[in-house]
């Protein structure tokens, strides 16, 4: 499948395409997809994280209505708890995200967690290449774990950590590996008013432990998904880091970052701790040269591991 017959297809032959991925990653068919996607992205990736119950959902929804109406088209992939029966996703997130199934500016697709504590599901990034090349926004909603939701910083360019007035979850924000990774922080339900207000000085108070870039001043902004309030704020936020890296070609080195680790950490899930140092002494490492696709790189080094016939 081309990217051209899946902009003509619509959202059936998106859903179709990202199933075939799914069941058969590694084909012939899939790899030149993803090579062909890896080429062209065009969206910007906004990756929402934070523990359960705190309106991830309900944001992504909202963020979808923002930017529909300004004519942008966007996606979700929803990563959901896993069924114990069948190993599936539970579908909540997609229910509670879809608002106009007949608009084709707009996707929603569920991926189930199974086991991966780092809050996003296993085909994710592989689902993320093909849809950041189709749509003009992307957002990646994470299962919401608490404090292992770190692995959305490795796909998405923007990460939004979700507060919960009333909650503790601006303690959550403070422990190691959360601090590191968000760009924008959004106090959700702030109709509660003035536990909102101590939730968003909570944070504030606590910025002074996050690990800046050097040149992106953390933000904050009180929102509510329900009466809209804040929204415009967060929508600024997320353009204005947008922006942000789009200069100095900060956008082409986190990507390209992204990518060795993906890389990485996908050939020490297929080979182990072993593999990767036989890799070491067989002359060859997990880095990637600029502009060379990250799915032809793995080709290639897991090629080289696998035992000779």
């Amino acid at each position: 499948m081309k990217l051209l017959a899946l902009r003509q297809g619509g959202k059936r032959a998106l859903a179709a395409a990202l199933a075939d991925l799914e069941r058969n990653p590694d084909g012939a068919a899939a790899q030149a997809l993803l090579d062909e996607a890896w080429r062209a992205p065009r969206a910007h990736v906004v990756g929402i994280t934070g523990p359960p119950g705190v309106g991830k959902s309900s944001l992504c929804a909202a963020l979808v209505a923002a930017w529909r109406k300004v004519g942008h088209t966007v996606a979700v992939i929803a990563v959901d708890p896993s069924s114990k029966a069948s190993g599936g996703a539970l579908l909540g997130d997609r229910v509670r995200i879809v608002q106009d199934a007949a608009d084709e500016g707009s996707f929603v697709r569920s991926m189930a967690a199974r086991d991966r504590l780092g809050g996003l599901a296993d085909q994710t990034l592989a689902a993320m290449v093909v849809m950041r090349a189709l749509f003009d926004r992307l957002l990646i909603e994470t299962v919401g774990v608490g404090q292992s939701e770190t692995d959305v910083a490795g796909v998405a360019d923007t990460v939004v950590f979700c507060v919960q007035p009333g909650s503790g979850d601006s303690l959550q924000f403070m422990k190691a590996g959360i601090v590191e990774i968000p760009h924008v922080i959004a106090v959700t339900k702030a109709d509660l008013g003035a536990a909102a207000e101590r939730a968003r000085a909570d944070v504030l108070g606590a910025l002074s432990l996050a690990v800046a870039d050097g040149a992106w001043a953390l933000r904050t902004v009180a929102l509510s998904s329900r009466s809209g309030a804040g929204m415009a704020e967060l929508t600024a936020a997320l353009e204005a880091h947008r922006e942000h890296l789009a200069q100095a070609g900060r956008l082409r080195v986190l990507r390209h970052r992204q990518s060795e680790v993906w890389i990485a950490e996908s050939l020490r899930e297929r080979f182990g701790r072993e593999g990767l140092a036989r890799l070491h002494r067989l002359g060859l490492t997990s880095s990637l040269d600029p502009g060379m696709q990250p799915f032809q790189r793995l080709r290639e080094l897991a090629a080289a591991l696998k035992p000779s016939q």
